[in-house]
């Protein structure tokens, strides 16, 4: 089936996005767009000069006018965060340069699902979905997938278990507030506190997660990252991927994505992560999680970190 997504922005991101979508089947057209046309040019030739081990795709570096048509827009546009620089701190600058691209790239595709990845992507995914136009069914912002990856990754580091067969999410911002509803943390269909006692009786010995820490390791990942090798792009291109495998699925998955809340856990006119339904007809909404009253305070905690945010920058 022909598919057609565009990208936005070819910095390390939307490159590595591109890249990541050429060895997989999810897309037959990938356009990248970016407003230093020779960047992108460069990135397309690098690429597609390894597409001769697939079946044929064609990836361009285009304009606007070649999104046309376009399935699915991922948005990577903005300034890249800095060592020691905090995802909010980018947003005025990042909000203005979406302002910019937002009228262009929905007069040419108004019928894709948009995907908005730059940062602080849940305030850049509010913007978008104010001042584009569009329905909210097509928008939403990678938000927490990445995070909950990296909850995983940790988790079965720890546990000695697949990450397949963990199920836990990371919710609220994709930033300094968000938090782990350890509530609905299971491997497989066994809470995590169980499994230590189930691990206990089978004669290991594995030792209770240390929650605090665990989040840290989500929260600071991003940054050590950064300071190590100066930019983030692998794990995040892989989320963003899965993402689009998603929204061109034959039936709907349940991921942690970034959206509009609507009164869920008494939260309105914010976006933020919690599990949420999608597939080919984008957002479909969310999917209420069992929380304890001190998780459902942490989330809306996140949402008003965010909505103070939102109140001090220019639409």
């Amino acid at each position: 089936m022909s598919r057609k997504i565009t990208i936005i922005g070819a910095g390390s991101v939307g490159a590595t996005i591109a890249y990541t979508l050429s060895s997989q089947d999810i897309a037959s057209e990938i356009v990248l767009i970016d407003i230093n046309k020779e960047k992108a040019e460069g990135e397309v030739l690098d690429i597609i000069q390894g597409t001769c081990f697939r079946e044929p795709i064609s990836i361009i570096a285009g304009d606007y006018s070649d999104a046309r048509n376009s399935d699915i827009v991922i948005i990577t546009s903005g300034m890249a965060r800095k060592p020691g620089q905090t995802r909010l701190e980018l947003t005025q600058t990042n909000v203005n340069i979406l302002k910019s691209i937002t009228p262009e790239i929905v007069r040419e595709a108004p019928d894709a699902i948009y995907l908005i990845v730059s940062n602080p992507v849940d305030i850049m995914t509010y913007v978008f979905t104010k001042i584009s136009g569009l329905p909210e069914n097509q928008i939403l912002g990678s938000g927490t997938i990445l995070d909950s990856a990296r909850l995983r990754c940790g988790l079965s580091e720890h546990l000695h278990i697949a990450q397949r067969n963990i199920h836990a999410y990371v919710f609220g911002e994709h930033g300094d507030t968000s938090f782990i509803p350890w509530t609905g943390a299971y491997i497989s269909g066994v809470s995590i506190d169980e499994y230590y006692e189930l691990e206990k009786n089978r004669g290991r010995n594995i030792e209770p997660v240390d929650k605090e820490a665990m989040l840290k390791y989500v929260q600071k990942s991003g940054g050590e990252i950064i300071a190590k090798k100066g930019a983030t792009f692998y794990a995040v291109s892989t989320a963003v991927c899965k993402l689009c495998s998603m929204l061109v699925a034959a039936s709907e998955s349940i991921t942690t994505v970034s959206s509009m809340m609507h009164g869920e856990y008494g939260i309105e006119d914010v976006c933020l992560s919690t599990l949420t339904l999608l597939g080919p007809d984008g957002v479909q909404g969310k999917v209420p999680m069992r929380m304890s009253k001190t998780e459902i305070e942490q989330l809306q905690r996140s949402a008003e970190t965010l909505k103070k945010v939102i109140s001090q920058i220019t639409l």
